[in-house]
């Protein structure tokens, strides 16, 4: 019997601009709710690069393997979401994903 808790929550996606030039493009996050995250960082301890928890993600037919970040902004984790994964989902900017999330 697996002990990986299982999170599922649905959260709209949202577009980050870079503001230097240098790094530009815009990359797309969904925001994970407020007691997931806390949930998150009480199970997965000191983070990684940047505070990072690595996740394995599942949204529609797709799962994938990436990594949360904090977000000071945000005040809570945020989940990159890759070009293939909006495309085979038909995600767009605005539209809210369902997820389920583990820590790896």
């Amino acid at each position: 019997m697996s002990n990986v808790t299982t999170y599922d929550f649905a959260a709209p996606l949202w577009r980050w601009e870079a503001k230097d030039e240098a790094k530009s493009g815009a990359w797309f996050f969904v925001s994970l709710p407020f007691d997931v995250a806390d949930e998150i960082e009480a199970a997965a301890g000191p983070g990684k690069g940047f505070g990072s928890v690595r996740v394995e993600v599942t949204v529609g037919g797709t799962t994938w393997r990436t990594s949360v970040f904090p977000s000071g902004e945000r005040r809570t984790y945020v989940l990159p979401v890759k070009k293939a994964v909006r495309v085979a989902e038909r995600l767009d900017e605005g539209t809210e994903a369902t997820v389920r999330l583990s820590i790896v």
